[in-house]
């Protein structure tokens, strides 16, 4: 590879946010995109099942170092779900394990529906890739062992009817990270008696990217072979669009650069996104507020 190309590559950073196609885990996507790009530094953040579709953000280059706080951000998905039968995997994948007539009102689905928005607590799937005394639990499940999933918090903005065709009903999940919509339909299923499974999924959202801003992976391939691929790479600020910017004097970008703090105020944000003029992120900062000072915690040095 020529050197130059290559130092070129090296200082590519940003986003591809991408319409994941049914079939495809999310780590054989991240792979596509090593090999298009040639960029070995890339992941995403936030695995969705081989059985969903939708958006799928993978972070390029440096930009991989935002991983934790994009990862962070709220999801929504549309979800089909089928009442009258439950399965070991909560979805579609799974050996059936009960299964029971279907005898439930619009009105009925929409009133337990309800029940679940807000704070609730959710114990993950047995077959997910929650660890359990260092294993996964999926592979855990898969050797027949009994998995023992603690409850975790999760926080369920809206849900909303979308289709009602019995036994399956089409819904709209607005959640927070870390919720598995193959819980929630399961749970439904316990809450109406007759069962439930998951047997689609798209997710619509993730952070503050939706499926306006996804590019389908048959067209980056595309993109790939021709090497027009960058045109979709999102600048890495954006990836945190929703953050509170401070645009950082040529001062204070050369002190924030070499990790030093800055004065500041504080104006109820504890973290915003360090700019410079040009629009780049140079920084995230954190408020110390004994200080009055901005501390950087990720330095993104061009």
């Amino acid at each position: 590879m020529d050197s130059n190309y290559s130092d070129a590559l090296n200082t590519v950073s940003g986003v591809l946010v991408i319409d994941k196609p049914v079939g495809l885990t999310s780590h054989d996507v991240v792979q596509v995109v090593r090999r298009g790009t040639n960029i070995r530094r890339a992941g995403h953040t936030g695995t969705l099942d081989p059985r969903a579709s939708g958006v799928l953000v993978v972070l390029v280059g440096p930009a991989v170092r935002l991983s934790e706080y994009v990862s962070a951000s709220d999801k929504r998905y549309q979800a089909v779900v089928e009442l009258g039968v439950t399965t070991d995997t909560f979805d579609a994948d799974g050996s059936v394990t009960s299964s029971a007539p279907v005898d439930v009102t619009e009105e009925q689905f929409s009133e337990a529906l309800a029940s679940f928005v807000g704070e609730i607590e959710q114990v993950p799937p047995p077959y997910s890739a929650v660890r359990v005394k260092g294993r996964r639990a999926y592979d855990l499940a898969r050797e027949g062992e009994e998995v023992d999933l603690q409850p975790r918090k999760i926080q369920v903005y809206n849900l909303e009817l979308l289709e009602w065709d019995p036994p399956e009903a089409v819904i709209d999940v607005s959640c927070s990270s870390g919720t598995y919509v193959r819980s929630l339909a399961n749970d439904l299923g316990t809450k109406l008696g007759c069962g439930a499974h998951l047997v689609g999924l798209r997710r619509t959202k993730s952070g503050r990217f939706t499926l306006r801003d996804a590019v389908p992976l048959k067209k980056l391939r595309e993109a790939f072979d021709n090497g027009t691929w960058q045109q979709y790479l999102i600048p890495s600020g954006e990836a945190l669009s929703d953050w509170p910017a401070l645009e950082l004097t040529p001062e204070q970008l050369d002190e924030v650069r070499h990790g030093h703090r800055i004065p500041g105020t504080w104006e109820g944000k504890s973290w915003v996104r360090g700019m410079s003029d040009l629009g780049e992120l140079v920084a995230l900062l954190e408020f110390d507020t004994e200080t009055s000072e901005w501390q950087p915690r990720k330095v993104f040095n061009s």
